[in-house]
């Protein structure tokens, strides 16, 4: 396993979010975590990218514990992209992927041809390079997350972690993004594990799926395994019919009632 979660417990101060919870994830792979609000998505995504120690139980980047190696070693090889990441005004997009660089910069070695290579590839695999001077805050919502995620491939890094990349963005900038990471993975050869709230995205774009509930894994598959009509019941509490996307193939989830809604009608 690229990157494993054995028996974690995660939490913030007394209040137990995960509990001993396990789960792997292989390289070459796209694995999205799916699951209602508050089930522990985004604090198992932090724990996996070393942003939040575990109370309990270990994280293993390729069969090392995490936090037993070194925090600019980690950078070289992780890269992370948090919720709604935000930057100082005026910023560039090349500065900002510049930013990407920090791991591989001592007291010793500034900043060099490498660094430059890295920074002008990562622009032009995610299409940025005609933008490289353009202030961040002035480009779409689809741009600065391309911008975002042009700074993690800086870093040199082959092993993304995404927490809901797609939140704020219209459908077709949700779609321009998640094409960005199908050819991050297809075309270089990137592990990618995201949060997603749009099950119809996650089933087209990943690989695997991993559903949670209330700090727990309750499937992990396939989209086709873990996309049924008995776990959306199950985990998200939604009477659901689940088709054939016509399109790509993958399970497409047409949403009936929420469980909630038919207990009430019934009485």
């Amino acid at each position: 396993m690229r990157l494993q979660a054995a028996g974690v417990k995660l939490g913030y101060g007394d209040r137990i979010v995960v509990d001993d919870l396990d789960l792997g994830i292989e390289a070459g792979t796209v694995t999205t975590i799916i699951g209602p609000n508050g089930c522990g998505k985004s604090t198992l995504l932090r724990a996996l990218g070393r942003l939040l120690k575990p109370h309990g139980g270990e994280v293993l980047l390729d069969g090392k514990r995490i936090d037993k190696i070194p925090t600019r070693e980690v950078a070289k090889i992780l890269g992370v992209l948090p919720q709604a990441p935000t930057a100082p005004e005026g910023l560039t997009v090349a500065d900002l992927v510049a930013r990407g660089r920090h791991p591989h910069q001592t007291w010793y070695r500034q900043w060099s041809s490498d660094d430059e290579q890295a920074v002008a590839t990562a622009l032009d695999m995610t299409g940025l390079a005609d933008l490289a001077e353009r202030p961040l805050d002035e480009l779409s919502g689809g741009q600065r997350q391309r911008a975002w995620i042009s700074m993690a491939l800086a870093q040199g890094t082959d092993l993304l972690l995404l927490d809901e990349p797609t939140t704020f963005l219209d459908l077709a900038h949700q779609v321009e993004v998640l094409e960005l990471v199908r050819h991050l993975h297809q075309e270089a050869g990137r592990t990618v594990v995201m949060v997603l709230h749009d099950l119809n995205l996650a089933a087209r774009y990943a690989d695997r799926l991993v559903a949670m509930r209330a700090g727990k894994v309750i499937a992990a598959g396939t989209p086709h395994e873990v996309l049924t009509e008995e776990l959306l019941g199950d985990v998200f509490e939604l009477d659901a019919k689940v088709i054939e996307d016509p399109v790509a193939g993958t399970p497409l989830v047409i949403p009936i009632r929420p469980r909630s809604h038919a207990g009430a009608q019934k009485t």
